[in-house]
């Protein structure tokens, strides 16, 4: 009797967990569906605030709670299991800043409830420096492609629109040809936010790309149809991965001998403006950040620059 009694409560307190779950992600999918409309965010953020309520969410209903009677004490709890288990503090504070929105969002727009948010405060992060990549390794990465090639002449042309511009690779790869205005020199990126930005091509990049839609695109095509500026030779859009895979190559082939992200062009483009004296406000603008706070990391990028090179010239450094 007792065992029966035993499985009856395990299936009921399963249900009871099911129950909690499918509210909390009916609560979750309002949630998003509210900060797509109001603040036009990203895909990849509310992919992001999606993963860490659910994985919030779960934890709660193993526990036979739904994600909205959440309490300060299961948000600390949920913090502590995943550091035990080797989170590190960057990923904490991006969960938590996750949960504090959804909180407040049931807070104002259903007034019901308490934030179990409030009064946690966020781990303390150091802010790492972008990784850059000197004038002279930017020169050589430029010169690796094999430009005789037409693939090697596109991958040649999008490392100097990337350098040129400071694109996103998310904005890079989605070019299309109606983006361009080779005219004018210069590109239309719609970015985060729907924020739409105008970016100087420069002549170089200006160069490299009337070459390369004037011959080597229709070459990599053939008989394909595409709007994309920089196609694969099944006519599709690259990836990201695929960017990242080219970068990776031409990294090796230029001789440098460090691990580079795709976002590296982008920081190099911030970095040597600033260290040849542009504005602050410029580069945010060229960047699309909303907030001059996340431009402001790469003046530390150009500080340290200028000190390495006073250390290595000076003849008191």
């Amino acid at each position: 009797m007792a065992s029966s009694a035993n499985n009856s409560a395990g299936r009921d307190g399963a249900q009871a967990g099911q129950r909690h779950l499918e509210a909390s992600e009916q609560a979750i999918d309002r949630f998003l569906d509210a900060a797509w409309m109001e603040r036009g965010l990203s895909k990849n953020t509310l992919t992001a605030y999606r993963t860490d309520l659910l994985a919030l969410a779960r934890w709660l209903a193993a526990r036979g709670r739904p994600l909205a009677e959440a309490e300060r004490g299961d948000i600390l709890g949920f913090i502590a299991d995943r550091v035990e288990a080797g989170a590190r503090p960057r990923s904490s504070a991006r969960q938590l800043s996750s949960f504090r929105r959804f909180f407040r969002w049931r807070l104002r727009e259903q007034g019901a409830g308490t934030d179990p948010t409030a009064e946690i405060s966020m781990p303390k992060i150091g802010r790492p420096l972008p990784k850059s990549l000197t004038e002279d390794e930017v020169e050589a990465l430029l010169n690796a492609p094999d430009t005789a090639d037409a693939l090697g002449h596109r991958d040649r042309t999008m490392l100097e629109v990337l350098y040129a511009t400071g694109l996103r690779v998310t904005e890079l790869v989605n070019l299309k040809l109606g983006h361009v205005n080779l005219n004018q020199g210069v590109v239309r990126i719609v970015g985060k936010g729907g924020r739409e930005r105008l970016i100087p091509l420069g002549e170089e990049s200006l160069e490299w790309l009337q070459q390369f839609i004037a011959g080597p695109r229709g070459e990599i095509l053939l008989e394909k149809q595409t709007d994309y500026l920089f196609p694969t030779r099944r006519g599709d859009r690259m990836t990201r991965q695929a960017f990242w895979h080219i970068i990776k190559r031409y990294t090796q082939r230029a001789g440098i001998d460090r691990a580079l992200s795709p976002h590296v062009l982008r920081h190099a483009f911030a970095t040597h403006l600033l260290n040849h004296g542009a504005d602050l406000r410029v580069v945010q603008m060229l960047l699309g950040h909303s907030d001059l706070s996340t431009t402001q990391i790469y003046t530390h990028v150009a500080r340290e620059r200028l000190r390495e090179l006073h250390a290595r010239h000076h003849p008191r450094g």
